[in-house]
């Protein structure tokens, strides 16, 4: 009987049964509502510090100070009066929602402290940005929002650099991956994506977060592959060498180069409309502050926020492409698409694998799992793996 990628797609996202199926399903559509909410709350927030003219009167204090100096000061205390004031939502949807649901057992007390060293390296950084952005606004007066975009460029580089080095050890303990079959399996691919071997680590993703994740990040000398714990102790060999295969691939395929000039190119379309809509906002918000002045940061914040979440529709699209170009890499690669196939169904606990044409559009980072799976077994039709996945777990 000749084989039916069709059969075998239902087959594969059917395993999951109906209640698993309901509660992915729940969750998924519920993560909509968070995003679409979590606007309602940048906007009270923005409406809060505006009204309580809080900049304002840091602003007066620090009037003698330099120009540098009273922007990050202000921009700084921004973003830790952001994440103090959206610290309520934030436990509800970041961790009392994801432990409801099961996708996390990182006790509260751990949850705050990892959110209260984010908001610090935030701020802090965020703060150099936008003093950034109010010294192009300054310099290069109503066409400020042209230079955005290689500022944005820059910072995003240098974050992508220094974030596995510098950041993320702050969050995660990182080991090299024990001597063994995966290993070796890793070091054959690493050095097919030129890849130090002392660069292949394991994290304990466990401690934020039960999802099956994988990643290949940095840039340049910073390049590494990282496999959480919670993928090591649920995978099997084939599969971390096919979800291992679709990360290299999005650095082999430089889509991190393409992501980079696409922020750069969102950047300047989202300030140069923020820069137009800008005085309205400033009204409804009941403030009389300029563009240019960095108290006026919470209403061009709130600005940006809105036109990011109106382009998420275009904004997925294009990861969609890279993800199913990554799927790609690790068919044409490693070949086990039955153990991609696998890898991905462990994903459809918080990712429903069979929205509706609309909301994958609308919502969806990555092509559905019932659409990868579908390309997987399209791909083992035409092209036969040498052995069969290996279906045990390897520790």
């Amino acid at each position: 009987m000749a084989f039916n990628p069709a059969q075998a797609t239902a087959q594969y996202i059917d395993a999951l049964g109906p209640a698993a199926l309901a509660k992915a399903a729940a969750y998924t559509h519920g993560s909509h509502w968070i995003m679409l909410w979590g606007l309602v709350v940048a906007a009270l927030v923005t409406l809060i510090v505006v009204r309580t003219r809080i900049l304002e009167r840091v602003s007066a204090r620090l009037s003698n100070r330099g120009w540098a100096l009273r922007t990050w000061c202000i921009a700084t205390l921004f973003f830790f009066l952001s994440a103090l004031l959206n610290l309520p939502w934030d436990i509800y949807s970041g961790w009392a929602r994801e432990t409801s649901y099961g996708r996390s057992s990182q006790p509260l007390a751990d949850y705050l402290v990892q959110g209260a060293i984010a908001a610090a390296i935030f701020a802090v950084l965020g703060g150099l940005f936008f003093l950034g952005i109010y010294a192009l606004i300054r310099r290069a007066g109503r066409r400020w929002w042209i230079w955005s975009g290689a500022l944005a460029a820059f910072a995003i580089s240098a974050l992508m650099l220094a974030a596995p080095i510098v950041i993320e050890p702050l969050f995660n303990s990182y080991q090299p991956v024990p001597n063994g079959p995966v290993r070796d399996a890793l070091i054959v691919m690493a050095d097919e994506a030129d890849i130090p071997h002392d660069r292949i680590f394991m994290f304990d993703g466990s401690r934020q977060s039960n999802n099956f994740t994988a990643n290949v990040s940095g840039v340049l000398g910073s390049a590494r592959i990282a496999i959480s714990d919670v993928a090591m102790g649920q995978a099997s060999l084939d599969e971390v060498r096919a979800v291992t295969g679709h990360e290299i691939g999005h650095y082999v395929l430089g889509h991190i180069w393409r992501g980079i000039g696409v922020f750069a190119l969102l950047a300047i379309v989202f300030f140069f409309l923020a820069d137009r809509l800008y005085p309205r906002a400033a009204r409804i918000f009941g403030s009389d502050t300029a563009i240019g002045d960095p108290v006026g940061l919470p209403i061009l914040l709130f600005l940006v926020s809105v036109l990011g979440t109106g382009a998420l529709p275009v904004i997925n699209t294009l990861t969609r492409i890279s993800e199913s170009e990554a799927d790609a890499y690790s068919l044409h690669t490693v070949n086990l698409p039955d153990a991609l196939s696998t890898a991905l169904v462990k994903t459809a606990e918080y990712r429903y694998p069979r929205p509706g044409a609309v909301e994958e559009f609308l919502f969806y980072d990555h092509p559905s799992v019932e659409r990868r799976v579908r390309t997987a077994m399209e791909w083992k039709a035409a092209h036969p793996a040498p052995q069969a996945a290996d279906p045990a777990p390897t520790p």
